[in-house]
């Protein structure tokens, strides 16, 4: 474990202040639930992501969602693009995810942008490409987002709804 040589105290609550740099470190934002684990004598913190259970899962929906729609498919959680199908992949899985995505989040909308217009997925890659994104929700709050983008040639309502209709079924296994 590595120190960082900042020491907080407990108030009469029971609660402790994680300073504002280990927050912005990884990510943490106001609201969010961390899980706590014990390790030998250590207390463990850890960002709690309910797509992590699923990571696997979103991996082969869009293996198998890919051979159809023929577009790129991305499946994110809040931080990070935790599954991708297409040519893309070794891009952008496990890469964090952009501003631009965090942002969509917080909308919680479904959002197409017919034709190709400059959009960043990951900080520092700038795709000029047309993409549908949905949100995942769960229990009211917005986990993650599905997204199906392509470099080649405009999106359909179809490929819309497709995001959709993904996003209501990972969002349905995640409260099961």
């Amino acid at each position: 474990m590595k120190a960082t040589g900042i020491v907080r105290r407990i108030d009469n609550l029971g609660r402790i202040v994680i300073p504002k740099e280990i927050r912005r470190t990884f990510r943490i934002r106001e609201g969010e639930s961390l899980e706590i684990f014990v390790d030998g004598d250590n207390i463990v913190l850890r960002k709690h992501s309910p797509m992590e259970t699923l990571k696997d899962f979103a991996g082969k929906y869009v293996e198998s969602i890919y051979p159809m729609v023929k577009q790129n498919i991305m499946i994110t959680d809040r931080d990070t693009i935790i599954a991708i199908a297409g040519a893309n992949k070794d891009k952008y899985l496990n890469k964090y995810i952009s501003q631009y995505l965090e942002d969509a989040l917080l909308r919680r909308d479904t959002f197409m942008e017919r034709h190709k217009k400059e959009v960043e997925f990951s900080p520092g890659l700038i795709e000029n490409v047309a993409f549908s994104l949905s949100p995942i929700i769960v229990n009211g709050d917005a986990v993650g987002l599905v997204i199906i983008f392509t470099e080649n040639n405009d999106l359909s309502f179809i490929d819309n709804k497709t995001t959709e209709i993904a996003a209501q079924f990972l969002s349905k296994n995640i409260e099961n």
